[in-house]
């Protein structure tokens, strides 16, 4: 399989490696803001580039039928508009605030101790996150997912703050040190107890691999998808 990497930065190299063991060619490697490349030439485009022009290499991909998988985070404001044009396009396209496989089996486990926690008001929730200093976002696209997900199973939180607290809002604290992959934690505490599940990534080595094997799932699909839909779970 042919595949053009979209931002060719540490996540980019990290993939690129793995692509090249599971038996794929990197045909096209774009860094940072070049806009004149030639997409037409990959089976599939794996997008870990900036914020800023995330969204211009989505909709270059689906204009030129190439499917396409994005882990950038930071863009979101447009996430609507290239599934408006994916589904125009009868694209395919994935988007996912990480990759990694266990990340996303967190992320049902959370959605689970959530309605679990949902009647419990003696419990408060709340979120730490802590990425590497040269990460763009805060709080982490996966911070922002785990949040969603407590808020559409937990009636007692109607939205969340970074690094603040308030009535019905579920407190995130996004920490920056050097060279920490990502760490997620949820807190459940009480007066009498705490309960907590946490991910903790040790390389970058499962969020890359978790974008290799979603690039190898979609060639050949239309629609737009999420990791629940390539791991069959959910």
């Amino acid at each position: 399989m042919n595949i053009a990497l979209l931002g060719y930065g540490r996540m980019g190299q990290t993939i690129e490696q793995i692509a090249i063991k599971r038996g794929h060619t990197i045909v096209l490697k774009v860094d940072k803001e070049d806009k004149d490349y030639d997409i037409s030439k990959a089976d599939v485009a794996i997008d870990f580039s900036i914020p800023n022009v995330a969204f211009q290499n989505i909709s270059n991909c689906l204009n030129n039928n190439v499917p396409v998988i994005s882990g950038t985070t930071g863009w979101l404001e447009n996430y609507d508009n290239a599934v408006a044009l994916c589904e125009e396009k009868k694209g395919a396209f994935i988007y996912a605030s990480n990759f990694s496989l266990g990340v996303n089996i967190f992320f049902e486990l959370n959605k689970t101790l959530a309605k679990m926690m949902s009647t419990l008001k003696e419990y408060n929730v709340s979120m730490e996150e802590i990425h590497h200093t040269k990460k763009l976002d805060a709080p982490s696209g996966t911070a922002i997912t785990l949040a969603e997900g407590i808020i559409a199973n937990n009636p007692n939180y109607e939205g969340w703050l970074l690094d603040d607290k308030a009535d019905k809002k579920l407190p995130i604290v996004a920490k920056r040190i050097e060279d920490v992959p990502g760490t997620h934690t949820v807190t459940y505490e009480s007066e009498v107890d705490t309960i907590t599940i946490d991910h903790v990534a040790h390389n970058r080595q499962g969020f890359a691999l978790g974008a290799v094997i979603a690039a190898e799932w979609i060639v050949g699909k239309a629609g737009v998808f999420t990791m629940n839909d390539v791991l069959n779970i959910g």
